[in-house]
Order: C-alpha cells, then structure tokens, then sequence
C-alpha cells in the first residue's frame, strides 16, 4: 500500500480509493489525507503532503473513511477574519465614547437648565451679542466703502486729467478694498454663527424635553380682572 504513490491526488481518486481499498490501522495513508483548497475555497487536491503552491491555502483533513477531522483556513481567510475583527472592536469603541460623550452632554443639558424656556432665553442672549457684532461690522463697511469711494473718486479725477496717479494712492485703494472685503466677510460668517446658534438650541430644546420625557415649562396663569361691584 505504500508504494502506490498517494502523495498528490485528486479529491475524485482520494473518495474512489477510500470506498474501493481497504485500510491497515498502522497505515500512514489511513491515517492523515490532507485536501488542499484554492483561494475560492474549492478543494482542488488530496494527499498526505500539501504542494509548496498550496502552503498557504486552507486544507482539510480527513480520516481514513473520509470523515473531515480538522480544518485550517488559508492566510487570506485570516487576515481577513483578523481585519474584521479589528474593524469590529474599533466600531464597538467608537460607539462606547460616542454614548459616553452623550451621556456626559445630557448630564450638562439637564444640570444648566430648569425648564425649557432657559434655553430659549439663553439662545436669544447669544443671538443678541452676534447682532451687536454685525452691528459694529456694519459701521465699519459703511466706513470702509465711503474710504474707498473718495479713493477712487481722487484716483478718477487724476486719471481725467491725463496726470500719473501716484503709487501710494493706488495702494490704498487696494488696501482699503481688501478691508472692505474682509469686513463683509466677517458679516456673512456672523449671519452664519446666528444660523448654527439657533440650530444648536432647537437641539437642546428637543433633547432636554426628551430626557424630561414630554414635559413642558408650566403655563403662566392668564391675569384676572376683579369682579365689577354689583349695582345698588
């Protein structure tokens, strides 16, 4: 029996000359028949050697009735497994700081707060100061555009007359265009701070009515007017 060369046959020989040829106990080949896969998981060959090609393919074992007595994965199925695994624990991470972090924020939201009209005061305090900001940027432009008209008004005039116009004054139309473009600038990134504050708030409002489940600031009761005295 062993020198019918066994080393590498195929999966339909190896079940053919398992069904067909019987088995000593001590027999080398009764004892461990290994088929090999390739990378699709298809087993390709049996023997009791893997090829050198198939050493890192995923192999399974069988004893000698064919019954599958151990597998093995290939290194491509490990790293696999292995890079979902890692996947899997970064996820569960994430997910554990992000509830942690909500927590922490619900902590806050319900220890700032009384009842839900606080928030809205307190979004309309902020609403207020980023108001005032614009405000005091809009003087500003409105200073910085009357610069640079009578800049170029000069520049206009000088222009007219055919006469050079000097560097300086070229300069500081350039420089106080700039400014009055940094200024709108500043203008359109306050309209957006007013736009995220209020987007802001209404989270908290939704998020602190949550955690008092539904509740809302009570009522104030509506002014009563004192009964007229009956006529004698």
């Amino acid at each position: 029996m062993r020198n019918i060369g066994i080393r590498h046959l195929t999966a339909a020989a190896i079940a053919a000359l398992i069904g067909t040829v019987g088995f000593a106990a001590n027999d080398a080949f009764a004892q461990k028949i290994i088929c090999w896969k390739d990378k699709s998981g298809k087993v390709v060959g049996c023997g009791d050697i893997v090829p050198p090609e198939y050493q890192e393919s995923g192999t399974k074992q069988l004893d000698k009735r064919g019954v599958t007595r151990g597998t093995t994965d290939s290194a491509e199925e490990v790293a696999k497994r292995k890079a979902q695994e890692q996947e899997t624990a970064k996820q569960r991470a994430e997910e554990q700081k992000k509830n942690a972090e909500q927590r922490r924020q619900d902590s806050a939201l319900l220890n700032t707060f009384s009842n839900e009209k606080e928030i809205d005061q307190k979004r309309d305090r902020e609403l207020q100061q980023v108001d005032l900001q614009i405000s005091q940027l809009q003087v500003s432009h409105r200073n910085a555009a009357d610069r640079y008209s009578d800049i170029k008004a000069r520049i206009d005039a000088i222009a007219k007359e055919k006469k050079t116009v000097p560097d300086a004054l070229t300069d500081e139309l350039s420089r106080t265009g700039a400014e009055r473009q940094r200024i709108e600038e500043g203008i359109a990134t306050r309209e957006k701070d007013k736009e995220d504050i209020r987007k802001r708030y209404a989270e908290y409002k939704k998020r602190y009515l949550d955690l008092k489940g539904g509740e809302t600031a009570p009522a104030k009761p509506a002014p009563t007017t004192a009964a007229a005295p009956a006529k004698k």
